[in-house]
């Protein structure tokens, strides 16, 4: 009976993933303008940042979205295809749950910030 039940949110979460990223295409804001110097002071700083991510995870396309709509050139790592990412996220951050933004500050320290909204606040307080 369990493998039934994994069975069918496997094949309802193949069959939901084009609509759930087409629907992120649909709506995604576009972003803030910025003066040039502003931005890419903007850009510069987003280089010390990483978004560990699952391309059709609802919550990760919560941050996408904002991170489109702040304008920021986040690098996105998809820790659910790419075991390297996957394990780095295990290893950092203490578990594979995303979405997951890994923040480096000036003297390499890393600080690994889970859940959605913490992660949307921390950008808005960031970049607005």
């Amino acid at each position: 009976m369990r493998m039934i039940i994994r069975a069918f949110f496997r094949l309802l979460r193949l069959a939901l993933t084009p609509f759930m990223l087409l629907s992120e295409k649909l709506s995604t804001p576009k972003a803030i303008e910025r003066s040039p110097e502003r931005q890419a002071e903007v850009d510069k700083a987003t280089e010390s940042l990483a978004l560990y991510e699952f391309r059709a995870c609802p919550f990760c396309i919560k941050v996408r979205k904002e991170m489109a709509r702040l304008g920021l050139k986040i690098e996105r790592r998809d820790a659910q295809r790419d075991s390297g990412h996957r394990e780095a996220l295990l290893k950092g951050g203490g578990a594979i749950k995303v979405p997951c933004l890994l923040i480096r500050d000036e003297q390499g320290e890393e600080r690994w910030l889970y859940e959605s909204g913490d992660i949307n606040d921390w950008l808005g307080r960031e970049f607005s």
